[in-house]
């Protein structure tokens, strides 16, 4: 399948001045598929040399031993029978089985910059942190992160966009040219294009249950999937933890994701989940699992907002699962619900919010939100080119009083309102509106700092 950070991994490898890349993510988000199935085999074909530190003992421990990239270079064109130079790609996977090799990375930058290296893995952050705090009673033994020796990028479950791209690339050319043009898609096309929208809120980005669903166009064989994933990740919390009290939490949080948001105030509660806890009790757990990836975390502006962003308080946030497919699952909602035609009425706006949540943190935007005075609110705030966007997401039409509001006292290039309806501008409002099926390029806009109407 096609995805987009494809590109991320060609402009790194054509930059003169790249540095060795370490490729962070989620478990099961397809990083080893992208980088050795579709980069490696297409634009290196037999001149790479992948290694697997999970199941290479020989390598992995030999790495372990040694930080020195020449003899690491060495033992494995060795033991290889191929000699590693700038022509070969050298791909270290699963990674967290050997954090040697992230410290090994600022010696290849220094002495053998001109070999292309990539290293990946899942839960890599989690178990760095570890080996940092398990190493940190000698100051000589100390583990070593290759600051500013590294180029890095993070792939997501695949975003709307690649969805579409993947199951219908003639609706998705025809979505992307109505967007550059700015223009509102035609009636019958526009429900052909929410209809896609509806498909991602149950099947989600996790590339093999994207897969089966191209493959066999069937929604249930995807759900599935997402049930053994869902599975493995509550499994995957037993790993690089300090107690079993703290994989408990971290269990217990996750399955709680939808039932927090499922809730009048969306913010965090620490007593919904565990009695007469507080937020500081779940601290670990949160971060735990933002640093898996497995859920992004938005935080609270009040009032009047100013540039940089910064939450008002570390204690009011929301958090948000990383990848639409299992928050669907974890709603329990039956999966028919999103196909049939009284969807409308069984489908809350949280499916909604987490959908936009995932899209702009694919694009590396950080997640504030808005809360006023008598319930006013706005679900995204963003900063792009030291302009203020609020976004409202609106599962139907909705009414702009939050806006309103949040207008008496911040300034802001224009509003952006994503919903079901039809692309459209109200200059005297400042109000775009974008459907869903909008939001991955309005996202890149965001990021890249070229939003406008």
């Amino acid at each position: 399948m096609e995805r987009i950070a494809l590109q991320n991994l060609i402009d790194w490898n054509n930059n003169k001045r790249k540095k060795p890349l370490i490729v962070w993510g989620a478990r099961q988000v397809g990083k080893t598929h992208l980088i050795k199935e579709i980069f490696a085999k297409t634009y290196y074909k037999d001149n790479y040399i992948y290694i697997d530190c999970k199941i290479e003992d020989e390598i992995r421990e030999f790495c372990s031993e040694t930080a020195n990239a020449q003899k690491i270079i060495e033992y494995i064109s060795l033991l290889k029978g191929k000699q590693i130079n700038e022509k070969i790609l050298l791909i270290f996977d699963e990674v967290q089985e050997c954090p040697n090799i992230i410290s090994s990375l600022k010696y290849f930058c220094q002495d053998f910059r001109e070999i292309p290296v990539i290293a990946t893995g899942s839960m890599v952050r989690i178990k760095l942190q570890r080996e940092t705090k398990k190493r940190g009673s000698k100051e000589n033994d100390k583990f070593l992160f290759p600051v500013g020796k590294i180029n890095q990028m993070t792939v997501y479950p695949m975003t709307f966009d690649e969805f579409l791209m993947n199951s219908n690339e003639v609706l998705y050319n025809t979505v992307k040219k109505a967007y550059e043009n700015k223009t509102a898609l035609d009636g019958k096309i526009h429900e052909l294009a929410m209809e896609q929208v509806y498909k991602y809120l149950i099947i989600g980005g996790m590339p093999e249950a994207v897969d089966a669903y191209i493959d066999d166009n069937d929604i249930f064989e995807s759900r599935e999937i997402l049930k053994v994933l869902y599975d493995n990740y509550l499994s995957d919390m037993e790993l690089y933890q300090a107690s079993q009290e703290a994989v408990l939490r971290s269990r217990t949080l996750f399955q709680n994701i939808y039932r927090e948001l499922n809730k009048e105030s969306k913010n965090f509660s620490p007593g919904l989940i565990e009695e007469k806890s507080k937020t500081r009790d779940f601290a670990t757990s949160i971060q735990w699992l933002t640093l898996a990836h497995v859920v992004n975390q938005s935080f609270q502006l009040k009032e009047h907002v100013t540039m940089p962003l910064m939450s008002d308080s570390d204690s009011n946030f929301r958090l948000f699962l990383g990848d639409i497919g299992m928050f669907s699952y974890q709603s329990g909602i039956n999966a028919a619900s999103f196909v049939s035609a009284e969807r409308e009425n069984t489908l809350s706006g949280i499916f909604f919010e987490n959908f936009v949540a995932n899209e702009l943190i694919a694009k590396e935007l950080k997640l504030f939100y808005w809360r006023g005075k008598a319930s006013a609110e706005l679900e995204f705030i963003i900063e792009s080119d030291n302009k203020l966007y609020p976004i409202d997401v609106k599962k139907g039409r909705g009414t702009l009083n939050s806006l309103e509001k949040f207008s008496n006292h911040n300034k802001f290039e224009f509003a952006i309102k994503v919903s079901k309806n039809n692309y459209g501008y109200n200059a005297e409002q400042k109000l775009l509106t974008v459907p869903f099926y909008f939001i991955p390029f309005v996202a890149k806009d965001l990021a890249d700092g070229t939003m406008s109407v």
